[in-house]
């Protein structure tokens, strides 16, 4: 994927984030996205980084779903953040 495609997912993400909030989700869930400090306007980032923030943020998304709506399994949820955490590893690695 692109980086111009991964950041235009991670926009998505961050919709989808600001929906949820506006409903009633607990900022909680986002923490550990929030305290990244990468944001989809933030170009200038390397590919790594947002690919690392997007997994970081579907990891919470999908710890919403599974946690309060039960819509997709516990074991997807799980899965995303061993995904964000390998990434996290990749761009500790390029620094």
């Amino acid at each position: 994927m692109y980086k111009d495609e991964l950041i235009y997912l991670h926009q998505l993400f961050i919709y989808l984030m600001k929906f949820m909030i506006d409903n009633g989700v607990s900022k909680s869930f986002f923490e550990e996205y929030a305290n990244l400090g990468i944001s989809p306007h933030h170009i200038h980032r390397t590919k790594s980084e947002h690919k690392y923030a997007m997994f970081v943020l579907a990891h919470g998304i999908s710890n919403v779903l599974a946690e309060n709506n039960e819509i997709i399994p516990r074991s997807v949820a799980n899965r995303l953040g061993e995904l964000a955490k390998r990434c996290k590893s990749e761009v500790m690695r390029r620094r």
